[in-house]
């Protein structure tokens, strides 16, 4: 697991259950944004690691944004641990 955190939004990557997720926190909010374990799958938008898909997305940018509006945040303010920059198509 690998973590990152700006402007009290905690970011945290990690690998579990055949998917790479990274789970952003803010003010009692969440939003998780996950993959296949091979990575060359769409994006998922989750309210949470095991909760239900909101949207799939193509493009990292794009499952930023949407994760961005969840937490009431601007998709620029996340934080991105290393180990995660490289999600999406």
């Amino acid at each position: 697991m690998s973590t990152a955190e700006s402007d009290g939004i905690l970011a945290r990557y990690d690998e579990r259950n055949g998917e790479r997720l990274l789970a952003f926190e803010r003010d009692g909010r969440t939003a998780v944004i996950a993959q296949n374990i091979e990575g060359y799958a769409m994006l998922k938008v989750r309210p949470s690691a095991d909760g239900d898909e909101l949207e799939r997305y193509y493009g990292f940018d794009m499952a930023l944004d949407h994760a961005a509006e969840l937490l009431g945040v601007d998709s620029a303010a996340l934080p991105i641990p290393d180990d995660a920059a490289d999600m999406g198509m």
